[in-house]
């Protein structure tokens, strides 16, 4: 009955760290690696799309309930302003549907290594900023 079952380590001594470690808690000088990047802005802009729910809810209520409302929206959506805000949103949704097809196909392994995976990142960003441009110069 004296067994002792030792388990990683258990005693009370703390572990050694490197002393060497690099520390850069200036977040301007950090590099982010393009996959990173995409991920994050992938998490970005579906907070941003959330956000814009009740905004496209309340414009479709408008836009359905008389012509003269109807007409009032639109006004409103071809501001310049307003330009910029819906070249956000799509270049939230596009960017959001191509990191999310990106993210799914990682899922089954597919462009798991470091060279695909960053080739995917960069093709997420430049076919989001594309499917944006095309579908700004289709709606304007």
């Amino acid at each position: 009955m004296g067994h002792i079952l030792k388990m990683g380590n258990v005693s009370n001594q703390p572990k050694k760290r490197p002393v060497n470690r690099p520390k850069n808690l200036n977040l301007r000088t950090i590099r982010l690696p393009v996959p990173a990047l995409v991920s994050i802005l992938h998490r970005a802009s579906g907070f941003f799309l959330f956000l814009l729910i009740p905004a496209v809810l309340w414009s479709l209520q408008e836009i359905l309930a008389s012509e003269a409302r109807f007409n009032e929206v639109k006004q409103v959506l071809d501001s310049l302003w307003m330009k910029a805000v819906l070249f956000a949103a799509l270049w939230a949704f596009w960017h959001h549907f191509c990191a999310g097809l990106r993210h799914l196909a990682m899922d089954f392994h597919w462009g798991m290594a470091l060279k695909q995976a960053r080739l995917s990142a960069k093709l997420v960003l430049g076919l989001g900023l594309l499917l944006t441009l095309i579908s700004m110069a289709l709606i304007c």
